[in-house]
């Protein structure tokens, strides 16, 4: 889920990070702020926060284990949405990293009248997979179990790190769908810069298929070419959360660097230039050329920030562009954090040409004061609000101070 061979960021070392953070780097008291986490409730080892059209007073938060729990009007629900933790590979007993585990959900954006939504997660012999599901009657805040259909499949077979994990609804209305490299170092196995697999890719698909699986959307640059018609772009090493400017309906990527070369990146541009563009990986990080013998194939789009690892930073966990009235002094700016440093930043995303971001890094990157250790995720409400997830348990709100 995070970057694989570092084990301070890994979800395995989890235990380890919260004995032994009294001290480290970030732990020290966030500094004066405008902005506050007012927490909602508490979960186990949550990875990801969403809400489903149609339902302005409920929440859902997935659990890595493999359970979708919903909140209602403050109010956590006590049987969980969907419980498919007799199906998720997690955990020490299954000989895997604690990298594995399910991690997002998407709702149709006809959700109030389909009742269909998808899971990404880690199943059966390591590989990921996106499910369909649908809710159980018009009204219920529980799935139907019974409903699944396979949609996506994505061979996951050299480690159980590096696994992407992001479902979003893109302004287009098809699923793009985010997945790592495959795990260890440097992209031993070459899946990034390779078309035929679905591994270090953006995927694209429109699920909404009666009996599972997919069609590759037209536009998706190889449908009908040699390579995987469900591959949008590619060129990534673990790009553990995208989104979409629900404005602009830009798109941002953060991408989680390796421990050799030791730097994040913020990948930032039109969803319709990024079809078949290569963003680096493993030619590239960040801006800086490593591995000059592996090129990829199509134009390369360089990313709009990077930051260096420290004791304080390590592995970047990406969220919005923030669009919620409630929070002006961050309107327009994409919020992100790092799972080891625990600090929540903000920077201006720059004006594009032609789709694509200017090949000069953004200068106006805040910190924004606001502070929680093991933030594994933001999450988008309907109206724009911010939530945040911390892997201790507590899921946040973001709110402006005194509000």
């Amino acid at each position: 889920m995070r970057g694989g061979g570092r084990a301070a960021i890994a979800l395995a070392a989890f235990a380890a990070l919260a004995a032994t953070a009294a001290g480290a780097g970030d732990a020290r008291p966030p500094a004066p702020s405008t902005l506050k986490l007012r927490e909602i409730a508490r979960f186990h080892q949550p990875t990801y926060v969403a809400q489903a059209p149609g339902e302005p007073h409920t929440i859902y938060v997935v659990e890595q284990r493999g359970r979708v729990i919903a909140v209602r009007k403050g109010r956590k629900l006590g049987r969980p949405f969907l419980d498919l933790t007799g199906r998720v590979r997690f955990g020490p007993e299954e000989q895997t990293s604690e990298e594995a585990g399910m991690y997002s959900i998407a709702f149709d954006p006809r959700y109030a009248e389909t009742g269909r939504f998808f899971v990404f997660y880690t199943g059966p012999r390591g590989n990921n997979f996106v499910d369909q599901f649908r809710r159980r009657g018009s009204k219920a805040v529980r799935a139907a179990r019974e409903s699944r259909r396979a949609v996506l499949k994505i061979r996951h077979p050299f480690a159980d790190s590096h696994n992407g994990g992001q479902l979003q609804f893109g302004p287009d209305g098809n699923l793009w769908i985010s997945s790592g490299d495959g795990g260890c170092c440097g992209d031993i196995h070459d899946q990034a810069r390779t078309l035929g697999t679905r591994l270090g890719k953006l995927l694209r698909i429109d699920p909404r298929m009666h009996r599972g699986g997919f069609r590759a959307p037209v536009g998706n640059p190889l449908l009908g070419r040699s390579g995987d018609d469900a591959v949008y772009a590619w060129g990534l090493r673990n790009p553990w959360r995208f989104s979409f400017d629900r404005l602009s309906g830009n798109l941002a990527i953060a991408d989680v660097g390796d421990n050799k070369h030791a730097r994040e990146e913020i990948d930032y541009l039109d969803p319709g230039a990024a079809a078949g563009v290569n963003f680096g990986w493993p030619e590239y990080e960040g801006f800086s050329r490593d591995d000059p013998s592996r090129p990829g194939q199509g134009p390369l789009v360089m990313p709009i920030s990077q930051y260096r690892h420290s004791d304080r930073r390590c592995a970047i966990t990406g969220g919005y562009v923030v669009r919620d009235p409630a929070l002006p002094q961050l309107w327009g700016r994409y919020l992100y954090a790092d799972f080891c440093g625990g600090r929540i930043r903000s920077l201006a995303p720059p004006a594009l040409v032609d789709g694509l971001p200017p090949p000069v890094p953004v200068a106006d990157d805040r910190d924004e004061g606001v502070f929680h250790r093991y933030l594994s995720s933001f999450g988008e409400g309907l109206g724009g609000q911010i939530y945040v997830a911390s892997l201790a348990g507590p899921v946040f709100r973001l709110e402006a101070r005194g509000g």
